[in-house]
């Protein structure tokens, strides 16, 4: 009876390059698709919070994940947004972190005594906020300028941002000022790199496999002697 040399490497080889391959693909396939299309040059990138302006969403010391663009990229951002923006009038040597409330268009106000702000006229719900009956420590009105955005702390007793300089342009900033949004975790990306990276693992395990069995099937066959009772 013969018995071929590396035939189960052989299988294992086959298995994993097959396993190995459809992982590569499909993760590529994946990161490819969660891929924003119109900034393909964005990059992930991880911060630890400081400061207690953006308390009870980010405690200090939490850790934030934000897609990160080139300077000046106008990012395509939304009202309850939360954004990295570079303002040196407020913060000379750093990045300020704090939500959209409006954008261009907008009319934003607060009243003396109300328990919540105004957007377009209609009562703004702010379930994000850490003290929901102080909306904000200083009245105003705003109408929100185009590709400008007006931008408050979830802390509004204690929160660098567009409240406490209305005297600059209303308190609005340009929205080229966004340098990173906030998007909690970017877990299609990391799924999609570790099936690539373990694909790619696979692929050269079962790369090596194969190579093995081929060397010892070239090798001559040996047979298995019977030995027969009487």
């Amino acid at each position: 009876m013969e018995r071929r040399r590396g035939r189960g490497r052989g299988i294992w080889a086959i298995v994993l390059l097959a396993a190995g391959g459809l992982l590569v693909l499909g993760g590529s396939a994946w990161g490819a698709m969660s891929a924003p299309g119109d900034h393909p040059e964005v990059v992930y990138q991880k911060e630890n919070i400081r400061g207690e302006n953006m308390r009870p969403t980010y405690e200090p010391g939490d850790t934030a994940w934000f897609s990160m663009g080139a300077d000046s990229e106008n990012f395509e951002v939304s009202r309850g947004d939360v954004v990295l923006v570079s303002v040196p009038e407020w913060v000379p040597d750093g990045l300020v972190l704090s939500r959209v409330v409006a954008f261009g268009g907008d009319r934003i106000e607060y009243r003396q005594g109300e328990s919540t702000l105004r957007l377009n006229g209609q009562p703004l719900d702010e379930p994000y906020i850490l003290d929901r009956s102080v909306p904000s420590i200083v009245p105003f009105d705003v109408t929100v300028p185009e590709q400008r955005i007006f931008l408050l702390g979830d802390n509004r007793n204690n929160s660098v941002d567009s409240s406490l300089h209305l005297g600059e342009d209303q308190g609005t900033i340009h929205i080229s000022a966004v340098r990173g949004e906030d998007v909690r975790r970017p877990t299609d990306f990391i799924v999609a790199g570790g099936a690539v990276v373990g694909g790619a693992v696979m692929c050269v395990v079962g790369g090596g496999l194969g190579v093995w069995a081929l060397v010892l099937r070239r090798r001559r066959p040996f047979r298995r002697q019977l030995r027969l009772r009487a």
